[in-house]
């Protein structure tokens, strides 16, 4: 486990779907542009479907999410996953921390979680897409090691909407 002064960064567990489901409606309704779903349809999600995807991504090498835990809320979460056609390669998503928590570090120390597994699981590289015009994200990223690829693809479900892709080392 990775940890600031008070909060513990670890891989998501089966008894956080409650936390996480909370969590997930705080990441849309604060950066709806970022995911790929609205806060109505993950708050018309059972309760049931979001556990078993907390139970999904809480083992294997797949797909791994973690979590920023001061023992109360959860404050923060990046997720990864392997990449179909680059199997060196780690997608990081739905990278968030709550505004409160915002330049304490626990950015680094989600993404630094979500690299330990990738090379964990011989994948020696990570990326991310990050909506174009979300200048806050970019730099963000940046001071952490990603580098702009130059790459832009169209957002996966707002059109006329773009986003690059950012990669680095795991």
């Amino acid at each position: 486990m990775t940890s600031t002064p008070t909060t513990i960064v670890r891989r998501l567990r089966p008894e956080d779907a409650a936390r996480m489901r909370a969590l997930r409606l705080e990441m849309l309704a604060d950066t709806p542009l970022a995911f790929l779903e609205t806060v109505a349809e993950a708050a018309a999600r059972p309760h049931a479907d979001f556990a078993a995807r907390i139970a999904m991504v809480s083992q294997g090498n797949h797909t791994a999410q973690f979590v920023a835990d001061p023992g109360g809320r959860l404050v923060g979460h990046a997720g990864g996953t392997v990449a179909p056609d680059e199997p060196g390669l780690t997608l990081v998503y739905a990278v968030y921390v709550t505004p409160s928590r915002r330049g304490t570090g626990l950015l680094a120390a989600l993404v630094d979680k979500v690299a330990a597994w990738s090379r964990a699981c011989r994948r020696p590289e990570l990326m991310m897409e990050v909506v174009v015009g979300n200048h806050r994200a970019y730099r963000a990223y940046q001071k952490l090691g990603f580098v702009d690829t130059g790459v832009r693809v169209p957002h996966p479900r707002i059109p006329g909407l773009h986003e690059l892709q950012m990669r680095r080392p795991a």
